[in-house]
């Protein structure tokens, strides 16, 4: 479990507001399907009835119907020694759609809000196979703007888009993504303030760093989170303050990157972070 995630695994993916606001649409046969999902998801070894009843503070003969239902269509299995455990049907599902080009799809909408609203480039960027890849990309709506391409590699340790990259994993995480872009790039080990540096930006929930690279630059980024509370992706921008004080200055700017780092968060099923940082329980 990362540093920065909460609740025990069945509950900790509901939002507050669930229990506010969402009562009069309950679903009460599904909400308990989705509740063995993620029992069992948070196990490697499976679990029987009785330990699923427990897990989830129900009677073995209220989930027995369920449980049943979902090895009928396929997504648990019963072993031998009378264990459930997930099958590879969410597996083969989730990869109908490929996550990448989902994310991307869910974007791109929100990148066309944030670069309306800024007047900025903008582009999404993830970690992967030790290199900070960015996989999608849009132009400011004026006639300059600063663009990455899609496609580019850009810097882990440097970068707004790395750093919360970085940032938003648990330490072991964290330490093999170093490893693993120092073995594919070559780039010098991490700072000695970087733990600090990263804790911070934790708390603040987003990065705001001068351009290590251009000068005149500023770069912005807040995080994407999955599931558990790790970042799968940053969006970024690199800003560039216009000489004109009506046009929308850094603080614009931010507020709207965050909220559009969030509202892609909600859309990829994510923990939502805090209004002072961290990821809420």
């Amino acid at each position: 479990m990362s540093e920065h995630q909460l609740g025990d695994p069945v509950k900790r993916n509901r939002a507050p507001e669930d229990e506010e606001n969402g009562e009069r649409y309950r679903a009460p046969a599904l909400d308990k399907g989705l509740d063995i999902l993620e029992a069992l998801a948070a196990t490697e070894v499976g679990l029987t009835q009785a330990e699923i009843a427990k897990a989830l503070d129900r009677s073995p003969s209220e989930i027995y119907r369920m449980l049943d239902r979902l090895v009928r269509r396929g997504y648990v299995v019963r072993t031998d020694a009378e264990r459930y455990e997930l099958s590879l049907k969410l597996f083969a599902l989730a990869h109908q759609h490929p996550p990448r080009r989902r994310l991307v799809s869910l974007a791109i909408p929100l990148m066309r809000g944030f670069v309306q609203a800024a007047e900025q480039s903008c582009h999404l960027a993830v970690f992967d196979r030790g290199r900070v890849v960015v996989i999608a990309q849009l132009d400011a709506p004026t006639y300059w703007g600063v663009a990455i391409r899609v496609g580019a590699h850009v810097g882990l340790l440097g970068t707004g888009s790395g750093h919360v990259l970085l940032a938003f994993q648990s330490p072991a995480e964290r330490a093999m993504m170093l490893a693993e872009h120092e073995a594919a790039v070559g780039e010098q080990p991490a700072p000695p303030d970087l733990e600090a540096r990263l804790a911070a930006l934790r708390t603040r929930g987003y990065e705001r760093m001068e351009s290590q690279q251009t000068r005149g630059i500023t770069n912005i980024a807040a995080p994407v989170l999955g599931p558990d509370g790790s970042a799968i992706a940053s969006f970024s921008c690199a800003f560039v303050a216009q000489v004109d004080p009506s046009r929308p200055g850094i603080e614009v700017a931010l507020a709207r990157l965050t909220e559009a780092a969030a509202a892609l968060t909600a859309l990829a099923g994510g923990q939502m972070l805090a209004r002072n940082g961290g990821v809420r329980p």
